[in-house]
């Protein structure tokens, strides 16, 4: 909000501190994981992530990652190829929705990374021996 005060006359200062409360509760307001949830998925419904290399960006969930000023994690896959116009948008549903008047608020994307994709160094010595156990007997199955 934009007031107008005068140093001189001292006039507008009244609706001044109204604003600064406002701000103030805004940015230490308690944000639940349901109701950020609840609003990501109404603004990825009504207007849809764009696709990035022919697929689709699929946002999961959002939780708050802290407050003053209010930051919102947003959990995905791809996120971190999200245009920056979707996220602006994303930030004026939230602010919109949550009531946000007068402070910043910050949105954080985080990936969803596949937990079984750690590859051949992550074997323990008897399971890198099993694998190779099972290798061998393939060969002497298919003849």
């Amino acid at each position: 909000r934009i007031h107008f005060i005068s140093a001189l006359n001292g006039t507008g200062v009244g609706g001044l501190y109204r604003s600064i409360h406002a701000a103030y509760n805004s940015a230490r307001k308690k944000l639940t994981t349901n109701r950020l949830t609840q609003v990501l998925q109404d603004a990825v419904a009504d207007h849809a992530p764009p696709m990035v290399n022919g697929r689709r960006i699929k946002l999961r969930y959002a939780h708050a990652g802290g407050k003053n000023p209010p930051t919102i994690v947003i959990h995905g896959k791809q996120s971190e190829k999200l245009p920056n116009h979707y996220s602006r948008y994303l930030e004026k549903t939230f602010r919109k929705n949550l009531k946000l008047v007068g402070t910043p608020v910050r949105i954080e994307l985080r990936n969803d990374d596949n937990p079984y994709v750690k590859g051949e160094e992550h074997l323990t010595n008897q399971q890198i021996a099993r694998k190779r156990k099972i290798k061998k007997n393939r060969k002497f199955l298919k003849r």
